[in-house]
């Protein structure tokens, strides 16, 4: 499958969610967020979202500030 991570083509095997996905990135969950196809998804749905060929992820690290 065929998945953009922040604007760069990476190929995995199907099936995977959203938390596999950051597990073979080797990505820290601490302080992560990320939107699939322009939709934000909540944490507590990452282990059970399934991600599709040819999604868009937006992989970001949150900021709190004010």
């Amino acid at each position: 499958m065929k998945l953009m991570i922040n604007d760069e083509l990476h190929h995995f095997a199907a099936p995977l969610t959203l938390l596999d996905l950051l597990e073979q990135l080797n990505h820290s969950l601490e302080g992560s967020a990320l939107a699939v196809n322009q939709v934000i998804i909540p944490r507590h749905n990452w282990s059970s979202h399934p991600l599709a060929d040819g999604d868009h992820i937006l992989l970001f690290q949150a900021i709190a500030g004010g």
